[in-house]
């Protein structure tokens, strides 16, 4: 996968951590419920760190090329959410 970082807004997060994040095997690809953001063709994502941290990233894809715009830290819910999720694919 191949990430650009044009669009990224710096956080506490490396780009090395969201790159993990999303190299998760467990990790969540979720499509927006808003207009808001399907009209900005950006997408959420949740995986872990092979750490164990927890991440949240919005970004949007061509398909080959991952721009991330923001990430963060994954709040409680999300976290109860990605554990839930990933316990049904084992």
């Amino acid at each position: 996968m191949e990430f650009e970082w044009s669009l990224y807004k710096s956080s506490k997060l490396s780009q090395e951590e969201i790159c993990e994040s999303f190299e998760d095997s467990f990790s969540l690809r979720l499509l927006p419920d808003s207009v808001r953001f399907g009209a900005q063709n950006r997408f959420f994502s949740l995986g872990c760190t092979s750490s164990g941290k927890g991440i949240f990233a919005v970004y949007t894809s061509t398909g080959k090329v991952v721009r991330v715009v923001a990430a963060r830290p994954m709040t409680e819910e999300e976290t109860y959410f990605y554990e839930r999720k990933s316990q049904e694919h084992l």
